[in-house]
């Protein structure tokens, strides 16, 4: 849980970070649009130390994150990292000067009650490997999400937010399953498992999409729908396949902290992205 629970403020915290460099690489100069505009801000941030601070605080989160998955269940992982947007709206205040509502305040304690209790009741990882058919269940959503990404201009706009935010959400749940599947890091093993192409193509194809939502709809329904779309399903398969429990007789404590959890996140959703001025750099979430 402290690996968990450290990948999210890993993650939180970069979002912010390069948010800041973004903004400082927005020189008020005259205004622009598409891919070219969007080329030369990245560019600009890109040389700035708050960037590079965040993308290597990415790093590290991913690789906290790859160590809760081998020692917690995926529930209680998937919970901590929605729980990030409560760490990007607290280090927003405080160093974007973006002000919080009461209600958001109350979404950040609501979160941090949620963890609390999933900190109580979460046992250890489930020791099942699960049927073999799942590592390719698990290839064919990643190939899904990568499609989803690819035609996302092309869906209606109405709704295209929040499918390419679903979207976003199953490729990550993807990853976190894949990370569960794949049992031998030796080279030949590695490649020969469905799992690694599983989780490479489902976090490509995750951030794709997630970027994708960003830029053509509202960031608080494309949130919204990748904090479902990465806690929900992935849970159900570590408890119904992959063997994950609680602690005994706490079931009902763990099923309680997870809604609470993800029912403040949700409530933070705008926090999806960086406040204002961040759309020049990609969602600050390494698959």
């Amino acid at each position: 849980m402290v690996c968990a629970l450290g990948a999210s403020v890993c993650f939180g915290t970069a979002t912010v970070l390069q948010a800041m460099a973004a903004r400082a690489a927005d020189t008020g100069g005259r205004d622009g649009e598409g891919t070219a505009f969007a080329v030369t801000l990245f560019l600009r941030a890109v040389r700035q130390w708050r960037y590079l601070a965040g993308l290597a605080l990415d790093g590290v989160g991913f690789l906290l994150q790859i160590a809760a998955l081998r020692s917690v269940p995926i529930y209680a992982v998937g919970a901590a990292l929605a729980s990030s947007l409560a760490v990007t709206a607290v280090v927003s205040a405080r160093l974007l000067k973006v002000r919080l509502s009461a209600r958001e305040w109350g979404a950040v304690g609501v979160v941090c009650a949620g963890m609390a209790l999933l900190g109580i009741a979460s046992g250890t990882e489930g020791d099942r490997e699960g049927p073999s058919a799942l590592k390719y269940v698990m290839l064919g959503m990643a190939l899904a999400v990568l499609g989803l990404a690819l035609l996302g201009g092309r869906l209606p706009e109405r709704g295209r937010g929040l499918a390419l935010g679903l979207g976003a959400g199953f490729g990550f749940g993807v990853v976190e399953v894949a990370v569960r599947l794949i049992d031998s890091l030796a080279p030949s093993a590695l490649l020969a498992n469905p799992a690694t192409y599983a989780l490479l193509i489902g976090g490509g194809a995750a951030f794709l999409s997630l970027t994708s939502a960003l830029q053509r709809g509202s960031v608080t329904t494309a949130t919204a729908g990748m904090v479902i779309g990465e806690t929900i399903g992935p849970a159900l398969v570590g408890v119904v396949w992959l063997g994950d429990r609680t602690r005994e007789g706490l079931a009902w404590v763990a099923v309680l902290g997870f809604a609470v959890a993800v029912a403040g996140a949700l409530a933070l959703a705008r926090f999806g992205e960086a406040p204002e001025h961040s759309a020049p750099h990609s969602p600050s979430r390494i698959p």
